[in-house]
């Protein structure tokens, strides 16, 4: 489509970033469910990133987006930002349920223990308040940011084709839709990423940019056990570095790369093999002699044998290459399907809760009288992914209770044991977890999920709280975009879908990939008719993103059921700090080794200095760092080149004496080649350095105190 010379319309845009990132050590990451990917350390700090649109003539024309650095948006963290907007009151109030939307970039890397539902929190052992108050209190702020420079602004829309961005991680359930409609795509992932471009008028510079692209956050296997943002972290962080000089950016300048299709999209591109022969894993089940535990997907360096850190590194390096190509192709004008978004009225937001157990809906598919089920998880979901191998003998496409250990069918029983009707409901699933109708001591999975879409002019955001297949991605933006036309008189619909945002649903296939039962079909909580009836929902509630005027005839869209707030009565097995204490003979801060000072480095060699630490827990260090490498100058003062915000430089923790109270930190600097300074304006300069550790102790009367430390110098040649 050629660039639309439209009359300007502004629109009013606020972007903001703020430090989510919690407890780095002693918590379990959320997304592969696995005791053992307990956090020792920070590779990459995580955020929240911003995106408000306003009608500046009609400020209840508004809606926010903000795309977290974890592993999903959630019941519990929406709950907590929207008690936090309303206590702020004043202009805050013009955001609510109806138009906050929250949404996960999906990585497995992230501290967890903040989900709302018992089933995920058994798998981080509880909730914590301290990792839920870090993503909460950082995405007031970046909403704070956000509000504060709301500004006159022009946005425009182009799309551009990923071909190595991702790989289709379940092709044999994708394999079961129709022929014919699989014909009409040359992909069985969606590999278009769509850029909002978004410039203040005031001065021309591009205030933010905000993606929509599918890939998994699993480029990190799940033994890594260092904080990241996974690729999409990696894509925000390129980005938003390589304009540090550059004159055409705002210097508030934020970029989002939010998720989109997720949920059968991998990261591990080179697809997936058996650890233990090297031969591809079996097509239909994803096992390597019937057994899932040695079926890995691989990422593009997966020989570096370093947890898919190169691996994520590259494929967040892949979205960001085409991010900005197509962000000067879109200053050009030359990018594809180059659109002006019209219409500051145009801004608008509708949200309900729907209870999805026993819903009875029309199919938009197909006119039939359908119904959803109470929530439960198939065997095949203990198999796990090619992104992260299940155990035991569990295995994808596992339509039935063919598991030999009897331990397995006792939990089965335990949690609840479906009824007729339930079995009925969800076949051809056989029912692992029946968790739907669990309410002891409180809901193991949300039964109420938020329905929720945003429009900005021609570009309308499907917001899930499932995460998407590809064919289910596709029909659902299908559907919305003919009925868009229809309802909204939108002649050329641009239709993205942000998911898994507001209440984690796990996922949602297509009917025929549902009857498959790998493992994405045995996750869809509410049975075969899951994308029908979000479909449904979706298409009920377009009109309310209509003019105000014609919304205004509209009756009231009903609130809907509350889901349960669970922050306050969650379990949690997660002791706290008792105390620190440096070992007998030693201070806070020591050096206790380092790599040798007698020689000079060069990019691409590491240089580590290890130090007497405290636990990271005692101070999050939002917005600060645990960690820097310093710069001498020629007059003697040190500079600060480097902190734990940059991919290159880690820090790792680790409990040395539990006793005593001791423990100890790792800094590690990856010197940087010309690969790892990919769009970096700021050039690595030969000279002096040092790394330095920055940290709080706590005694045994709680009372913390600041304690660093200071590595020797070395010198680095460029």
């Amino acid at each position: 489509m050629a660039f639309l010379l439209l009359p300007r319309i502004a629109t009013s845009v606020g972007v903001g970033k703020a430090d989510i990132t919690g407890p780095v050590a002693e918590v379990v990451f959320a997304g592969y469910a696995n005791f053992t990917q307990t956090g020792t350390g920070l590779r990459h700090r995580l955020f929240a990133r911003t995106f408000i649109f306003a009608n500046p003539a009609n400020t209840t024309n508004t809606f926010i987006y903000t795309v977290l650095d974890n592993l999903t948006g959630d019941t519990a963290i929406r709950h907590g930002i929207l008690q936090g907007l309303a206590n702020q009151g004043g202009d805050y109030t013009r955001y609510g349920e109806h138009n906050v939307a929250i949404t996960g970039t999906h990585s497995h890397s992230g501290p967890g223990a903040w989900n709302n539902y018992l089933l995920v929190q058994i798998s981080t052992i509880g909730f914590d308040k301290q990792s839920y108050n870090a993503i909460v209190d950082g995405a007031l702020l970046s909403i704070t940011r956000a509000h504060e420079n709301l500004a006159e602004s022009k946005i425009t829309v182009a799309t551009t084709e990923i071909t190595d961005g991702n790989i289709n991680r379940s092709p044999y359930s994708y394999l079961a839709n129709p022929e014919s409609e699989r014909a009409q795509y040359d992909y069985n992932t969606d590999r278009t990423m769509t850029l909002l471009k978004i410039d203040r008028t005031s001065d021309n510079k591009t205030s933010g940019v905000l993606s929509f692209f599918s890939v998994h956050g699993t480029s990190l296997y799940n033994n890594n056990t260092l904080v990241t943002g996974d690729n999409k972290g990696v894509a925000a962080y390129l980005f938003e570095r390589s304009v540090s000089n550059d004159t055409r950016f705002a210097d508030s300048f934020v970029a989002g790369f939010s998720q989109s299709s997720v949920g059968d999209s991998s990261p591990n591109v080179l697809g997936a093999y058996c650890e233990d022969t090297g031969l591809q894993c079996k097509f239909s089940d994803s096992t390597c002699n019937g057994k899932t535990e040695l079926c890995q997907g691989r990422g593009p360096y997966f020989q570096e044998k370093d947890n898919g850190a190169k691996s994520c590194f590259e494929m967040g390096r892949r979205q960001y290459a085409a991010a900005t190509e197509l962000y000067d192709q879109m200053m050009l004008g030359t990018a594809s399907n180059l659109t002006q978004i019209t219409g500051s009225s145009s801004v608008a937001a509708f949200h309900t809760y729907n209870q999805m157990s026993g819903f009875q809906f029309t199919s938009p598919f197909n006119g039939n009288s359908l119904s959803t089920c109470y929530a439960a998880l198939g065997y095949s979901f203990a198999g796990g992914t090619t992104d992260g191998p299940g155990d035991f003998d569990f295995t994808q496409n596992n339509t039935g209770p063919a598991t030999k250990n009897p331990l397995w069918l006792i939990v089965h029983d335990l949690i609840h044991t479906p009824g007729p009707e339930q079995v009925k409901c969800q076949a051809p699933k056989d029912i692992l977890f029946d968790i739907g109708q669990n309410t002891i001591p409180y809901a193991w999975a949300p039964d109420i999920v938020d329905v929720q879409g945003l429009r900005l002019g021609q570009l309308l955001v499907i917001v899930s709280p499932s995460e998407v297949t590809t064919m289910s991605g596709r029909r659902w933006k299908a559907m919305v975009s003919q009925e868009a036309q229809k309802v909204l008189s939108i002649s050329d619909p641009i239709v993205v879908l942000g998911s898994p945002a507001n209440s984690y649903s796990h996922y949602v296939t297509t009917e025929e990939e549902y009857g498959v039962q790998r493992y994405e079909g045995a996750s869809t909580l509410f049975g075969p008719n899951e994308l029908a009836a979000y479909v449904n929902l979706s298409l009920t509630y377009l009109p309310y993103l209509g003019s105000t005027k014609n919304v205004a005839t509209l009756p009231a869209i009903p609130a809907g059921p509350n889901p349960p707030v669970n922050t306050n009565i969650s379990l949690s097995f997660i002791p706290g700090v008792v105390y620190d204490n440096p070992p007998l003979g030693h201070s806070f801060g020591d050096v206790l080794t380092s790599s040798p000072i007698n020689e000079t480095y060069s990019p691409g060699d590491y240089f580590a200095v290890t130090f007497v630490g405290a636990d990271p827990r005692n101070d999050l260090r939002s917005e600060d760092t645990y960690a820097s490498v310093d710069m001498k100058h020629d007059n003697g003062d040190w500079e600060r080149v480097r902190s734990d915000l940059d991919w290159n430089l880690t820090f790792e923790w680790a409990r040395t004496d539990a006793v005593v109270g001791s423990s100890d930190v790792t800094l590690t600097w990856q010197i940087e080649d010309s690969y790892y300074l990919t769009g970096w304006a700021q050039p690595l300069q030969s000279g002096t350095y040092r790394i330095h550790y920055y940290g709080n102790s706590k005694n045994i009367l709680g009372t913390l105190t600041a304690i660093e430390g200071i590595g020797p110098e070395f010198e680095v040649q460029v």
